[in-house]
């Protein structure tokens, strides 16, 4: 699957699915009815859609996603980065601490991937 582009709505659906899964059709309404304001059909409607599309899969009425937020999340960031900062990863982390300073312990976990990608490169 190339397209891992979802908007709002499909987020926020997607959210209580990969927290709630392996979930039953009925209780993934209920969840969305409490979490999203949404009506049965609703929901139910973007869980087909997102079934086509090849997010989820809905088997004897029990939803899993077909995807992990991890490879959503990757995708997304990955776009944000192309679109708004050409491509450059020091521009996006430029601009995010200029906004908001870094914890030691994000700083800690932003270098240890660092250490890491350099180890994997054999740099």
């Amino acid at each position: 699957m190339d397209d891992l582009r979802l908007c709002e709505s499909e987020a926020r659906f997607m959210a209580v699915v990969w927290e709630a899964e392996p979930v039953p059709s009925g209780q993934l309404a209920k969840l969305c009815r409490e979490r999203l304001g949404w009506q049965k059909s609703t929901t139910y409607t973007v869980l087909k859609k997102l079934e086509r599309r090849g997010f989820l899969k809905n088997e004897r009425a029990v939803v899993t996603a077909l995807v992990p937020r991890e490879r959503v999340q990757g995708y997304e960031s990955g776009q944000v980065v192309d679109r708004t900062f050409g491509g450059s990863l020091p521009a996006f982390v430029a601009a995010f601490t200029r906004e908001r300073r870094l914890t030691r312990e994000e700083a800690e976990a932003i270098q240890a991937l660092i250490d890491r990608s350099r180890a994997e490169d054999g740099t």
